[in-house]
């Protein structure tokens, strides 16, 4: 790669990059402390999370990533096909949160702010959940979505928030200022992985966000990029990739990746999509080159065997064999910079059974020859010793690679 590389910003008539324009959100604040109007009052939010008929991981994947990582604490989840029942059977006694039948119920335990829960299928709002949406604006609480619909681009509800001093947020809208990639390097001493996967939301933020935590625990400087509304939500800051003009996708992950140098040496991004995936292998492509990485972590979650998206009748569309999978996201990246896959991160949800995990863990480090752990189930504390070994030992040539002649 031998085009003029310089190191953060935007290009000038010199081709070196100068930074956003002036007042460019470089952060979004996170759920704690975001707003201003009646419901949050400047403070921490109590969340209502709307999730009907969709609490699952898949889903409710936003809803899940929220609870499970976010700063503001959750009174209720919102699912009458869940209803009476705890969050904690899904992510454990720590998260003891009741799942309600409707919002008035949730109502009840005192929330400030409604979060849409669930990532959809092309991320629309259900027109079902739009009196819900109404009525807790009504009722004074802040409205906190993800969906490519926005919600306060609707009038109607513009208009009763904007009268009782709420705030709507909407975390996929797409930044204002883009530009295509310029090629820049990586600054000195970071490392970058990007957590690659070979489904949708199989957990590729969870992976990252875990493997950040047990970073720092080991005394490191770790940081998170959030390339998706629930990783926006967590953070507070990022960017939403699959909003963004293809064009300027690559050049949006430059950017990123320069935020999280700023933040830490290890930087960890989180993934989208599968590099495979009929629907949605664009934004995963445009990550790993617009990323760069010097490593990816390879998520799977044993159990899946196709992509499961809405599709005409017949398709089949299986998943790859880790081997074959991983060999691809190797070549598809040294089309623009060298990068490899250092480990698998297992997601066991489906196997009930404990052995069952470990010995699936055992398979797969020996079906692939590299250090596989589940980091939910079994902590990230050793497969990030692995990883930080691997990164440390290939990011000298990787470098060396990819700096310009000359």
């Amino acid at each position: 790669m031998r085009f003029h590389r310089s190191i953060s910003g935007r290009p000038n008539s010199a081709g070196r990059r100068q930074g956003p324009p002036e007042g460019y959100p470089v952060a979004r604040r996170r759920l704690a402390g975001m707003g201003g109007g009646s419901g949050s009052a400047g403070g921490e939010r109590r969340l209502a999370v709307l999730a009907e008929g969709q609490f699952s991981f898949h889903h409710g994947k936003t809803a899940m990533g929220v609870i499970r990582y976010g700063k503001d604490p959750v009174v209720a989840v919102i699912d009458s096909t869940n209803a009476a029942r705890s969050v904690a059977e899904y992510l454990g006694p720590r998260f003891d949160i009741p799942i309600v039948d409707s919002f008035d119920d949730a109502l009840a335990l005192r929330p400030t702010a409604l979060l849409i829960g669930i990532a959809p299928t092309g991320g629309r709002l259900p027109a079902e959940w739009r009196q819900v949406i109404r009525t807790a604006i009504d009722a004074g609480l802040d409205i906190l979505s993800g969906l490519h619909t926005f919600i306060g681009d609707d009038p109607d509800f513009a208009a009763a928030a904007r009268e009782r001093g709420l705030e709507i947020v909407d975390y996929r809208r797409p930044p204002t200022w883009m530009e295509t990639a310029v090629g820049r390097p990586h600054r000195p001493g970071k490392r970058v992985i990007l957590t690659v996967g070979t489904d949708c939301g199989i957990g590729k933020m969870s992976v990252a966000l875990e493997l950040v935590r047990a970073a720092r625990e080991s005394g490191e400087s770790a940081a998170f990029v959030p390339t998706g509304q629930t990783g926006i939500m967590i953070e507070g800051w990022g960017f939403a990739v699959d909003r963004v003009i293809s064009d300027f996708v690559q050049g949006t992950c430059e950017w990123l990746v320069a935020q999280g140098e700023e933040r830490g040496d290890w930087v960890f991004v989180e993934g989208q999509g599968s590099l495979d995936h009929p629907a949605y292998s664009s934004v995963t492509l445009g990550l790993i080159h617009g990323t760069t990485p010097h490593a990816m972590v390879m998520v799977h979650k044993p159990g899946l065997v196709e992509h499961d998206f809405d599709h005409v009748p017949g398709l089949s569309a299986p998943i790859k064999p880790l081997p074959e999978f991983i060999r691809v996201h190797e070549e598809v990246a040294a089309l623009v910079a060298p990068s490899k896959v250092v480990a698998v991160a297992l997601n066991t949800s489906l196997i009930e059974d404990e052995a069952a995990a470990r010995r699936f863990v055992e398979q797969t480090a020996a079906e692939t020859g590299l250090p596989c752990d589940d980091p939910f189930r079994f902590g990230p504390e050793r497969l990030w010793r692995h990883i930080q070994a691997a990164v440390d030992a290939i990011v000298p040539a990787v470098v060396l690679a990819v700096l310009p002649s000359g």
